[in-house]
C-alpha cells in the first residue's frame, strides 16, 4: 500500500476496523444513527439514491442490467435509518432490454423495491437517460403507479400534481409529505413519443425537454405554503463534473433563458437543493444564474452502479464547489425537523482498490461511513466563505438571541479533482428552548464549518473510505447573547454558565469546548473575548450579556446553566490521526 500524504491522512482519519472486518461479509453494515440531527419529536427522514446500472452479458452476477446487490444493500440502510420514502434520481437500469430476447429490465428494478414497501417505505423515481424511450415512459407509471398518486405504495404522500403537457402524466410530478414538497422533472422521450422543440430530422431528441416545464415547476413551488421545504429532483445536472450534457441541453450554454428562469424560481421559492445523478460521484456546489443574482445548491449523487466517473474541465464560472468524493458507493439521508434540514452522505468502498474502476462484480460486503454532513434552516441564513476569508461575516439572530462569529479564517486549502479551491457554505438555523432546563437563549444550529470533503486522489490505495470523515473545523470564536431574566447570577461566574453544545453521541448538552478536536485546553475567563485567547478558552461577558467560546467544531449551541450531570459529563476529546 502506498504511503498516504499528510493531507490524505488528515482527511481520512485512522484506519476503520469496521471497514476491514466487513470487507468479506455478504451483508450490509449499518452505521450508527445521527443523534444531533433530531431536534423535535416531529423530525423525520427520507433517503436518496442514484444511478443503479449494472452490466449485461454472460456470467454477470447481477441480472437484468441493474445493480441488485447494491440496491438491496441500500434498501437495508434506508430501512434501518427509518426513512419514510426513498427517491432515485434516474438510471434505474443500464439498458432497457436484452438485445436478443427483448426481455425488459425495468421490472427487475421494480421487484427490488419490495423490501421498502414491506417496511412501509415509499419509493419515488424519476427517469434517467438509460431508460429514455417512450416504451420506458409508459412502463414507469405501470411499475410505479405511485408516480401518479395511485396504488398501495403511496403511503402518506399527498397532493400529487403534474404539468398539463402531453405525454408527461406521472413522469414529471410533485407531491407533499408532511412539511415538504418534492418536485420531479422528467426530461426524456415522453409517453406519447413527443419531445419539445425537437428537430424534424431527429424527433426523439429530448435535449430541450425541460424547457417547457419551467412554468409548471415555478407553479408547483410558488403554491407551496410558507414555512414548508421544497426539493427538486432530476437526472441530469445543472453543471456536470464529467458529463457536459445537462438538465437544459446537450451543451452547458443551451437554453440559457429557461435555465436562468428555473434557477431563479428555485431561489425565490427558497429551494436549497437540486438533486441529480448522471455523474456517478458525490459533489456539492452552488450554481448561479448568468447574472449571478440567483443561485441554488446542487447535490450530484454518488454512484450506485458499476460505473464511476472522473471530472473534466468545462464549466462556465457559474459554479462554486464545496465538497467532492469520487469512486465510492453512496446514499443520502435527509432529516427534516421543522424548519431545519440536515443532509448526511454515507459511502462505502467499491470493494476494489480505490481509484477509477469499473466493477465486474459487486462488492462482497459494505461498510458505510458518514462522509459529509450539511444543512440549512428556513429561519436561518447562508454564507459563502472563500479560502482565506474571515468567518466574521457570519451573524444571525432569532427571538432575541444573537449569534456572532468573532474570529477565524477559512484556512482549509482543499481543492476538487480539477484543482478548484473549495469554499465553505455555512448555514445557520434556530430552535426554541423553552422546555430545556437552564436555557437562557434560543438554540443555534451551525452547518458547514467543517473542513471540506475532498476524496479524489486516484493515487490512493486500499478500501476507501475506511472511516467517518472528520468534522474538525478551523479554530473560531463563537458568541451568543442570553436573556438576563433567565440566569442565576450567583452561578454565572463559576464556569458552569456557558456556551453549550450538544454531544452527537448521546444528545447531552455539554460545555462547547469539551467537544473540541485535539485539545485538552479548557480555560474559563471573565469578561469579553480577546484575540489572544486560544482554542478551549471560554467565558461570560455580563457587560454585553453574551457568552463565548473558542472552538473547532460546529453543531447545535445554546447558552445555559449546566446541571451536575451535564457539568460532569466526560468530554468527548475527538482526535484524528496525524502523520509527521
Amino acid at each position: 500500500m502506498k504511503e498516504l500524504s499528510r493531507r490524505d491522512l488528515l482527511k481520512l482519519g485512522g484506519v476503520g476496523l469496521a471497514g476491514i472486518a466487513l470487507s468479506g461479509m455478504k451483508v450490509p453494515f449499518f452505521g450508527p444513527k445521527r443523534a444531533y440531527a433530531k431536534m423535535s419529536d416531529g423530525a423525520w427522514k427520507f433517503g436518496v439514491m442514484a444511478d443503479s446500472q449494472w452490466r449485461t452479458g454472460t456470467d454477470v452476477v447481477d441480472p437484468a442490467s441493474c445493480a441488485t446487490t447494491i440496491i438491496d444493500a441500500l434498501n437495508e440502510q434506508f430501512i434501518q435509518h427509518g426513512c419514510k420514502f426513498v427517491v432515485q434520481v434516474g438510471d434505474l437500469v443500464d439498458k432497457e432490454e436484452d438485445r436478443d430476447t427483448h426481455e425488459r429490465f425495468l421490472p427487475t428494478r421494480a421487484d427490488h423495491v419490495q423490501a421498502l414497501y414491506d417496511a412501509g417505505i415509499g419509493f419515488f423515481p424519476v427517469r434517467g437517460n438509460h431508460e429514455s424511450s417512450a416504451t420506458a415512459a409508459n412502463e414507469m407509471t405501470e411499475l410505479f403507479p405511485q408516480m401518479l398518486g395511485l396504488g398501495a405504495n403511496v403511503f402518506e404522500a399527498t397532493n400529487f400534481q403534474g404539468p398539463a403537457i402531453s405525454g408527461l402524466n406521472g413522469l414529471s410530478y410533485a407531491f407533499d409529505y408532511k412539511n415538504v414538497r418534492c418536485v420531479f422533472i422528467d426530461q426524456f422521450v415522453r409517453a406519447d413519443g413527443s419531445c419539445y422543440n425537437a428537430p424534424a430530422e431527429k424527433p426523439t431528441d429530448y435535449n430541450n425537454n425541460a424547457v417547457d416545464q419551467v412554468e409548471w415547476v415555478n407553479s408547483a413551488l410558488s403554491s407551496n405554503r410558507i414555512n414548508r421545504h421544497a426539493f427538486v429532483f432530476g437526472h441530469k445536472n445543472l453543471i456536470g463534473q464529467n458529463h457536459k450534457d445537462n438538465l437544459f441541453g446537450k451543451q452547458l450554454t443551451d437554453n440559457a433563458e429557461a435555465r436562468n428562469s428555473f434557477i431563479k424560481s428555485l431561489y425565490e421559492n427558497n429551494v436549497q437543493y437540486y438533486l441529480s445523478g448522471h455523474d456517478h460521484m458525490h459533489h456539492l456546489s452552488t450554481v448561479t444564474t448568468d447574472d449571478g443574482d440567483s443561485s441554488v445548491g446542487q447535490i450530484i449523487c454518488s454512484s450506485n452502479s458499476y460505473k464511476f466517473y472522473t471530472p473534466r474541465d468545462g464549466d462556465d464560472g457559474r459554479e462554486t464547489p464545496f465538497d467532492q468524493e469520487l469512486y465510492t458507493i453512496g446514499y443520502y439521508i435527509i432529516t427534516v425537523d421543522g424548519p431545519r434540514v440536515t443532509v448526511d452522505f454515507y459511502s462505502s468502498s467499491s470493494g476494489l482498490d480505490y481509484g477509477d474502476v469499473s466493477l465486474i462484480a459487486p462488492p462482497a460486503g459494505f461498510a458505510f461511513y458518514l462522509r459529509d454532513s450539511f444543512g440549512y434552516s428556513l429561519n436561518g441564513a447562508g454564507f459563502d466563505v472563500a479560502q482565506g476569508e474571515s468567518y466574521t461575516k457570519i451573524t444571525d439572530s432569532h427571538n432575541g438571541t444573537e449569534a456572532k462569529i468573532l474570529s477565524g479564517l477559512n484556512e482549509n486549502l482543499e481543492t476538487d479533482y480539477l484543482e478548484r479551491p473549495l469554499s465553505k457554505h455555512v448555514n445557520t438555523g434556530w430552535s426554541d428552548a423553552e422546555r430545556l432546563e437552564g436555557a437562557a437563549s434560543s438554540i443555534l444550529s451551525l452547518w458547514g464549518m467543517a473542513d471540506n470533503l475532498s476524496l479524489y486522489d486516484s493515487q490512493l490505495t486500499g478500501l476507501l473510505p475506511d472511516s467517518d470523515e472528520s468534522q474538525e473545523c478551523d479554530v473560531y470564536a463563537l458568541s451568543m447573547s442570553y436573556d438576563h431574566r433567565k440566569i442565576d447570577r450567583s452561578r454565572m461566574m463559576k464556569g458552569d454558565f456557558v456556551l453549550a453544545a450538544r454531544d452527537a453521541d448521546d444528545g447531552t448538552w455539554v460545555n462547547a469546548v469539551d467537544l473540541n478536536y485535539d485539545s485538552d485546553n479548557k480555560v474559563f475567563k471573565k469578561g469579553p473575548w480577546r484575540a489572544e485567547y486560544g482554542v478551549g478558552t471560554y467565558g461570560v461577558d455580563p457587560s454585553t450579556s453574551t457568552v463565548w467560546a473558542v472552538i473547532n467544531h460546529d453543531g447545535d449551541f445554546i447558552v445555559k446553566h449546566l446541571n451536575d450531570k451535564e457539568k460532569n459529563h466526560p468530554p468527548r476529546r475527538r482526535k484524528i490521526r496525524h502523520c509527521a
